[in-house]
């Protein structure tokens, strides 16, 4: 057998993880007993982690994660209001299966953000589709698409992700046309895929915030329908001793 030909040839059909896993068995005196279908199923596995672990590092790099944060990181011992069991259900990615959201609110410092990221993180480890955004920057970019464009692409862009975190919601006073914006991407993904919002305002204040009562309505039925809910208490976790996910850094 042509051993150098094969290997061409397996690179020129894209499968190059499965050619570097059939050069290391050529050389490898422990897959000598093993069967022909097991020599080829380390091969076909080979292959398909690799394309994995690509597909992987493709989602967080468009996650545009705020902190390297995962869910095995979060902290239990600091007082918060979490518990081991809700954070291990909600990172199974159930919810996100089931088109549900995901509301985190709390005082400031307090790790929102940085759960945020982490179950951002977690939904790409499950093969979701995810982002993060911070709700004064998601609203500058609905701003500016409407004045190039691009309003209605970013639109369905948004609408796409299987989960789209939107971090410092209701930060501040909304304009009519914020409004109708979040109304929108929020309205495009009801019930079809989650979004995950983290705010300082629990869920019962947001309406007041939005303003406009008929848009209030709209949107916070939309998002709090369906809703599993994290509301955390507590001191602020800023404290320079203290990393973002509660673990002291000493």
């Amino acid at each position: 057998m042509l051993i150098h030909p094969t290997i061409e040839r397996l690179q020129a059909l894209h499968l190059a993880a499965m050619a570097h896993a059939f050069d290391q068995q050529r050389g490898s005196s422990q897959h000598a007993d093993l069967s022909f279908e097991d020599r080829v199923g380390l091969l076909v596995e080979a292959e398909w982690t690799a394309r994995e672990q690509r597909r992987l590092t493709q989602r967080l790099r468009h996650a545009k994660l705020r902190y390297p944060a995962c869910l095995e990181d979060v902290d239990f011992t600091t007082p918060r209001g979490l518990t081991r069991d809700m954070i291990l259900s909600l990172g199974t990615g159930a919810w996100i299966r089931d088109h549900h959201n995901l509301l985190i609110t709390g005082p400031t410092g307090i790790g929102k953000s940085w759960l945020a990221s982490a179950f951002v993180q977690s939904a790409c480890r499950h093969g979701f589709t995810a982002t993060y955004v911070r709700a004064p920057r998601l609203l500058h970019e609905l701003a500016v698409s409407r004045g190039d464009g691009s309003y209605a692409r970013l639109l369905a862009k948004l609408a796409k992700l299987q989960l789209l975190a939107i971090d410092d919601w209701l930060l501040a006073a909304l304009t009519e046309a914020e409004r109708r914006d979040l109304l929108e991407v929020i309205e495009d993904r009801s019930e079809r895929v989650s979004t995950l919002i983290a705010s300082q305002l629990p869920p019962t204040a947001w309406h007041a915030a939005i303003g406009e009562p008929s848009v209030a309505d709209a949107i916070c039925d939309r998002l709090i329908h369906r809703a599993h809910k994290l509301t955390l208490k507590g001191p602020t976790m800023r404290d320079p001793g203290t990393r973002r996910d509660g673990k002291s850094k000493s």
